[in-house]
């Protein structure tokens, strides 16, 4: 395999480490695997960790770490970045270990994000538990979950040579929809293996540099007890319960203590290279995903009957 294989990690420099204990591990159901003073890191899955979160001001996303098959199919990625133009430093045995991988380099894409491309991504030495759970969630070849990220005026053209023609990524779809009056979502979903996608680009007006970043399980009815759990802490909501007509995933949105959001969700689709046709898209959601204002000003002018036996709440 010459291109990446999957997202390994993200790392998140965030203001509040406490805060994101309880959101990550309190309503998400996420294992702290390692921490000390300065950071977090959270467990989905036998990795040493999914989510790198280290204290700082940023309040986003400061690296996406990318695994690679092997140290040749690296080598190749590097001559092809370097051949390119693009700056490529070796990350060093330090910064290796820090990120529990055998091998790192860092480049940049031309949006300005920060990328690590890996080998040899550790594995924890307990196996993954959350008694919050029925399930599990869902990694393994589709790697940690997808995010979307800001484009910030950068040409299409320009990043998806960056993706696609240096790192192997293969296009998806396309999802174009005027959200709001003047305001049109312009996106473009990519995959490097059959998760729907492992990574999307969207013109929007956004302050950060991420949008969101998706985790997927494996029972729908861990969906709904995030759901409750986010619910009942009173955790900001960006979207309510819907379903995307792309990767058909049943989801919700929920703000971080940072800001971006984190889309929970199951019953993502995989991609078939062989069979797979990209199409544009008219909607990001095929039903649901609604903003919870709207939820609720829609639930107060619904009549109320009260139709439950004397005393019961």
């Amino acid at each position: 395999m010459t291109g990446v294989k999957e997202l390994a990690y993200v790392v998140y420099e965030v203001s509040d480490l406490a805060a994101w204990e309880h959101f990550a591990a309190g309503l998400l159901a996420m294992q702290v695997g390692h921490k000390d003073a300065d950071s977090i890191g959270f467990r989905t899955d036998q990795k040493a960790y999914r989510w790198l979160c280290t204290q700082g001001a940023a309040d986003d996303l400061v690296a996406t770490g990318y695994e690679v098959e092997s140290s040749a199919s690296l080598d190749r990625i590097v001559e092809a970045l370097t051949g390119a133009g693009v700056e490529v430093t070796e990350g060093g045995a330090a910064l290796a270990a820090a990120r529990k991988v055998e091998r790192i380099v860092v480049t940049q894409d031309p949006i300005g994000n920060r990328l690590e491309l890996v080998t040899g991504f550790a594995e924890a030495d307990t196996p993954f538990s959350s008694e919050k759970m029925i399930g599990g969630f869902v990694t393994g070849a589709g790697g940690a979950g997808h995010q979307v990220l800001v484009a910030k005026g950068v040409s299409r053209e320009v990043y998806l040579a960056f993706y696609l023609d240096l790192l192997g990524f293969r296009i998806s779809d396309f999802i174009l929809e005027e959200v709001a009056p003047g305001i049109v979502m312009d996106a473009v979903f990519l995959h490097c293996n059959p998760r729907h996608h492992t990574v999307a680009f969207g013109d929007m007006p956004h302050p950060k540099s991420t949008h969101h970043f998706m985790i997927e399980v494996s029972d729908i009815r861990d969906v709904g007890s995030a759901y409750d759990r986010c619910m009942d802490a009173k955790q900001p909501f960006e979207m309510t319960l819907g379903m995307h007509p792309n990767d058909h995933m049943f989801s919700f949105y929920v703000r971080t203590p940072s800001g971006f959001s984190v889309e929970y969700g199951w019953g993502g689709l995989l991609i078939d290279d062989e069979t797979w046709e990209v199409q544009t898209l008219g909607q990001l959601s095929a039903w649901g995903h609604r903003p919870p204002e709207v939820v609720h000003a829609l639930l107060g002018e619904a009549p109320f009957t009260n139709m439950r036996p004397e005393g019961v709440a």
